[in-house]
């Protein structure tokens, strides 16, 4: 990446980010968001997350580079202060296609909302979610008696969707998953891998007695009638990494841990 690069400093509101914050403004020279061509956030996965979403939301998307300063920071590289002008430079560049969820309730309103690591339903009460899934208008599965279900890209299939024994997905692999999260019925389903421009469709069966909200990340609606989610190619988003750790490499690591 070019030096001369206008760069932005976004904060997670944590002391460790905070503090953090401080050293790089004394060493560094940053513009407000809205002049940027790049991002640079501090802070942790949930903080990175909430960086891709506010520039979905602003429709003005430019490269992020993340420094760890949570807890797990699986999005993020490690926290320096020194020669951060040479790891610009040196970063390579990651493409995520996020998902896009439609989502229609049972009080007929729509909502419209993108998801970077996944999209998951969830039931509402002590009732399982039964539920109609349609993969490309067809359904595959008449009837999905479960407490919830996902759909998580390459980039968040070692987050919710590994926690509910789903696959892990190289970056790159043009696939989602749909994974159940506690199956009952069928019982012996596990989910399935698809390819990215795949429609996926979700009817709730009975929604009055057993409601299901929807999750796209962090931003959840309840009481869902049907929901729709494919994959939107209008707004990619672009991760920097250093070279030694980057995001696929980090991806196919998880596959051996015990």
């Amino acid at each position: 990446m070019n030096g001369e690069v206008r760069r932005a400093l976004v904060v997670s509101p944590t002391q460790a980010a905070k503090a953090a914050e401080e050293r790089l403004r004394a060493t560094y020279d940053f513009v407000p968001v809205d002049q940027a061509e790049m991002i640079i956030a501090l802070g942790g996965d949930g903080y990175m997350l909430q960086t891709l979403h506010s520039m979905l939301e602003a429709r003005r998307i430019v490269p992020v580079f993340g420094m760890n300063l949570g807890t797990v920071g699986f999005l993020m590289n490690e926290w320096r202060l020194e020669r951060l002008e040479q790891r610009l430079e040196a970063a390579k560049m990651f493409k995520v296609n996020p998902l896009r969820m439609i989502v229609d309730t049972v009080d007929g309103e729509r909502f419209s909302i993108p998801a970077i690591n996944e999209v998951s339903l969830l039931r509402e009460t002590r009732q399982t979610a039964k539920l109609e899934v349609q993969v490309n208008g067809r359904v595959v599965l008449p009837e999905l008696v479960c407490d919830g279900v996902l759909v998580a890209t390459p980039a968040g299939s070692t987050a919710y969707n590994l926690s509910a024994h789903g696959p892990i997905l190289p970056l790159g692999s043009a696939l989602v998953a749909l994974t159940p999260i506690s199956p009952f019925r069928p019982r012996r389903w596990r989910g399935a891998i698809l390819p990215e421009n795949t429609v996926i469709r979700f009817t709730v069966l009975d929604p009055v007695k057993r409601p299901v909200s929807a999750v796209a990340d962090q931003r959840e609606v309840r009481d869902v009638a049907q929901v729709e989610i494919k994959i939107d190619r209008a707004s990619p988003l672009t991760l920097l990494f250093d070279p030694e750790h980057t995001l696929d490499d980090r991806i196919a690591a998880e596959q051996f841990i015990a």
